[in-house]
């Protein structure tokens, strides 16, 4: 097709969009709300300009020529759905215990899943499964399946691997205990999904207008989807997209299965290596090298700089220069921290050293990865708490809406048996006086049934206290309170994810951990005891959240596009189904290729996963259960300031940069990005972030238009082939074919990468 064809038809789907109005889709009456989205197409050396202005509190308008879809929630969909979310979740899994990053498998999904029903469309138009229309509310479910499938990566990226390094598992391995991280797997995915079904309206359409509920993720996948499946144009634009995601995606996976057998060269640049090399086995270069000061060609790390944008990578840029180039190292000039010899017997290494150990805690001078450890947890802690105070307008809205919803219910049910209640028909009254300002755009039919999740949640909670009395020691009691934690955490987290698209499971964790730490000093617990159940109840607390947030985020994204409810629902619930299976036999992969993620006695060892999260929460564990685990003095006054300074610049943010000043903000630092380099104990991260956030700058500047299709395409692709490469890589090593029995490590400092 011809470039000016091409465009012709882009200019023809743009105009379709706009629908003529209908009770389904009502003129808009706020103008103080529109959204404007404008399309902008070079056209035989002129420009055409067609303006669509929206409210992205309503459903999308559509392309009118996109025929009614009867069943949305096909066989076809939610398998492909599943088998995108698996490869997000052994991507997850691989790039958590590197980097203790995750990422979720929406966007993944919807491009993919695209590309893989659009071709059972064309293909199998003769058979009743595989062929038949596919429409956007099918990609939609894609996408719910592919988010389920793809969201249990943060239980074994974090807690599980602690209570192993903590030596709390009575000497068994992942192998051995394969059962119980089955049965916890199934209880954090499904209690979150249950408890918050019947929040959907109140966060997607009571309050969202009210409190500003963008969702920008979700947003941003919903009007993919729509721009994709909008006329012509737009399946043009979907190739090009997927054809972009799945180059990208190859590329990714090849180029890390390649690196494993010369990693100094495809993988790791540490260029004050070769310095040290080059000059003789004598130049001061391995002194920075010990640092950590490399360049990784990680295509996870750069595709996420694409999604993250300039200021959280060059925040992470900064956070990780004050770390470990400034304090760091003046921390061991001034004795306050040690480094271990990593040179080994070889002379010509001598001077190499790690300053990354967490062992021996309690027991020697600590290192700087420990003693920063503190500093770093406490400003995520300080800036995520500060944004969820900051917001307590919205949080008093929401508590106050959730009662006015619960007292209509009771009066409702006491109604259908003949009786009253003056109390909760007054207050039942109010909150259905609010709720004809907003008009659920789908009948009670395509609605979740009440029995659907109450049932669930009922059984879920009684089998969540049998499987963590029995098999975690744990009183039903503190299991009660880690789902009512998961419950609290899950309100505020979707709220400020709603509006910051940053969730704040970080300050979820680390408060559910200092609250258990609380609840079981002075019980009776052995140390090793207390310490199991505060990192059990805390992966209940934060994965129940996460799993809740995401599949708010989920309806979001159907409300949008105009799925049902109950269809988006069942979908998500059937890929969370297959993650309780994956996520698992994921774990047992990587522990047994690389013992150092779970084995005390090897985590110090050299391990190409660094498990940050892993340490934060072992160190949390430590520091509220273990009398003997002390945090060192100046550490902790420097954690202190650094958390009050982060709390300021939230107030500063909120309550001055408003108005004419708003436009500084964009200069303020990013507090949570800077934290987690100081606890990442390697730089590589953030460099290779910082590169991808200036190529994505560059390319918007130069190409917005390219940007629009290929950007998420790129990252997605990225993210998701390097993270499949990791699982690839671990098969490797378990059939003893990796890079280390058949590869090189030329160009690697110690001769080993």
């Amino acid at each position: 097709m011809d470039e000016k064809k091409e465009l012709d038809l882009q200019a023809e789907a743009a105009a379709a969009q706009v629908r003529p109005f209908s009770e389904s889709n009502p003129p808009i009456e706020n103008t103080a709300d529109l959204k404007t989205h404008n399309v902008s197409i070079e056209k035989a050396g002129s420009e055409v300009e067609i303006e669509v202005e929206e409210d992205l509190y309503r459903p999308l308008l559509m392309d009118a020529s996109i025929p009614h879809e009867e069943n949305p929630l096909t066989v076809r969909a939610v398998v492909t759905g599943c088998i995108l979310g698996s490869l997000v979740c052994a991507s997850n899994l691989y790039l958590g215990l590197k980097t203790g990053f995750t990422f979720s498998a929406n966007m993944f999904g919807a491009i993919f899943g695209y590309g893989v029903l659009r071709l059972m469309e064309k293909s199998g138009r003769n058979f009743p499964i595989i062929g038949g229309l596919f429409g956007p509310q099918e990609n939609s479910i894609v996408q719910a399946a592919a988010t389920g499938a793809g969201g249990t990566g943060g239980i074994f990226v974090a807690a599980l691997p602690a209570m192993y390094q903590l030596d709390v598992m009575n000497g068994h391995s992942p192998t051995q205990d394969i059962g119980i991280i089955f049965t916890i797997t199934l209880v954090t995915s499904f209690v979150g999904m249950f408890y918050v079904t019947p929040l959907r309206k109140f966060f997607i359409i009571q309050v969202a207008r009210e409190l500003k509920l963008m969702f920008p993720t979700p947003t941003a996948v919903a009007l993919t989807i729509r721009s994709m499946h909008a006329g012509a144009a737009g399946s043009l634009d979907a190739i090009k997209k997927l054809k972009c995601l799945a180059i990208c995606f190859i590329g990714a996976l090849c180029h890390r299965v390649a690196s494993y057998y010369a990693i100094g060269i495809l993988y790791d640049w540490h260029v004050f290596t070769w310095i040290h090399i080059w000059s003789g086995y004598t130049s001061w270069a391995l002194n920075i090298e010990s640092w950590g000061w490399y360049f990784e060609w990680t295509p996870a790390f750069i595709g996420s700089g694409i999604l993250i944008g300039l200021n959280p990578a060059i925040s992470m840029f900064a956070g990780s220069v004050i770390a470990w180039a400034i304090i760091g190292p003046a921390l061991v000039h001034y004795g306050e921290c040690i480094g271990l010899d990593a040179s080994g017997d070889d002379p010509k290494w001598n001077g190499l050293y790690s300053f990354t150990s967490l062992s021996k805690l309690g027991e020697r001078t600590p290192s700087p990865r420990y003693w920063l450890l503190w500093p770093g947890v406490m400003v995520m802690v300080c800036c995520s708490m500060a944004e969820l105070f900051v917001q307590y307008k919205a949080i008093w809205a929401g508590a106050k809406s959730v009662w006015f919803q619960s007292c209509a219910g009771i009066n409702n049910a006491l109604t259908a048996r003949g009786k009253q209640s003056a109390f909760f028909a007054k207050h039942g009254a109010s909150r259905a006086r609010d709720e004809t300002l907003v008009e659920d755009p789908f009948p009670p039919e395509q609605q979740v049934k009440t029995w659907m999740w109450t049932l669930g949640l009922l059984v879920t909670l009684v089998i969540g206290m049998i499987i963590f009395h029995f098999q975690w020691e744990m009183h039903p009691g503190l299991t009660i309170l880690a789902i009512v934690l998961a419950f609290l955490f899950s309100f505020l987290a979707i709220q400020i994810g709603a509006v910051t698209d940053n969730t704040p499971l970080t300050a979820a964790s680390k408060a559910s951990q200092l609250i258990f730490g609380g609840a079981t000093s002075h019980s009776g617990y052995s140390v090793p005891h207390a310490q199991k159940i505060n990192l059990v109840a805390g992966t209940l607390a934060s994965g129940g959240a996460d799993m809740a947030t995401a599949l708010v985020s989920d309806f979001r994204t159907g409300f949008l596009i105009g799925t049902s409810p109950i269809k988006q629902w069942i979908a998500q619930c059937i890929g969370a189904f297959c993650s309780v299976w994956l996520g698992p036999g994921l774990f047992v992969l990587f522990t047994s290729a690389y013992p150092c993620i779970w084995d005390p006695t090897k985590v110090d060892d050299h391990c190409p996963f660094l498990v940050p999260s892993v340490s934060a929460w072992k160190a949390v564990a430590q520091a509220v259960t273990d009398p003997n685990v002390k945090i060192p003095l100046k550490s902790g006054i420097f954690a202190i300031v650094m958390g009050a300074v982060s709390i300021i610049q939230v107030v500063v943010r909120h309550y001055w940069l408003v108005g004419p000043r708003e436009k500084y903000r964009a200069w303020l630092p990013n507090w949570g990005a800077i934290a987690l380099s100081w606890v990442i104990p390697a730089p590589v991260f953030a460099n290779a972030a910082l590169l991808g956030a200036i190529v994505a700058a560059l390319w918007r500047k130069w190409s917005m238009r390219t940007w629009d299709i290929y950007g998420y395409a790129v990252a997605a692709g990225f993210i998701a082939g390097e993270g499949l490469g990791g699982v690839v890589g671990a098969i490797l090593t378990l059939a003893g074919v990796d890079g280390g029995t058949y590869g090189t490590m030329v160009a690697c400092p110690g001769g080993s990468c």
